[in-house]
């Protein structure tokens, strides 16, 4: 099987190289091996960890980079949290699309702390691969069409590529057309 690679990137399967990702995210791979072995992972600086540094270290396309956004909000005293990926040219929707499908008056960016915290991942590096079993996911189905997305790890020192399809394949993955939008 090919794995997804970038011109500039050593793309590794993932599967064999678990040091380079964060425990929660070895954690999930090794639970489902037929998801580790589509993914590969690249190290690469902790100071290129940035989407946008790493886009222009690398000359990467920036559709091909995804982020990982975690949000939360309350409805009845009940904290309700998703992780929402967006392309890392658009913009998460999430005071319309993403606030109404968590189901919340008002839906706000988790606490860095405690999602750096309740991931057990770096900031700059929370990645939808590992998330606890009781958040949501919400996943820009655009995505979907990549050949291959560029996404965190769960550390600053690595990234992930996957095929986009795979990305409805992580669990709980709820597919949203639009979550992300461009501005302007």
């Amino acid at each position: 099987m090919t794995l997804p690679s970038f011109p500039g990137l050593t793309s590794l399967p993932a599967a064999d190289r678990l040091d380079l990702v964060a425990a929660p995210v070895a954690e999930a791979l090794r639970a489902r091996p037929d998801l580790a072995s589509r993914l590969a992972v690249v190290e690469i600086d902790p100071d290129l960890a940035d989407t946008e540094a790493m886009t222009r270290a690398f000359n990467l396309p920036l559709p091909a980079s995804a982020n990982c956004v975690v949000i939360s909000g309350s409805r009845a005293g009940e904290e309700r949290i998703a992780a929402c990926v967006v392309a890392a040219d658009t913009r998460a929707d999430v005071n319309n699309l993403a606030k109404r499908r968590l189901d919340v008056r008002k839906a706000s960016f988790h606490p860095m702390d405690r999602a750096v915290a309740e991931t057990g991942m770096e900031y700059g590096g929370i990645t939808p691969v590992g998330l606890p079993a009781h958040w949501r996911l919400f996943v820009d189905a655009a995505l979907l069409r990549q050949d291959a997305v560029i996404l965190g790890s769960g550390l600053r020192r690595s990234k992930l590529l996957l095929p986009g399809a795979l990305l409805a394949e992580l669990a709980g993955a709820e597919l949203v057309e639009g979550l992300g939008y461009r501005a302007g």
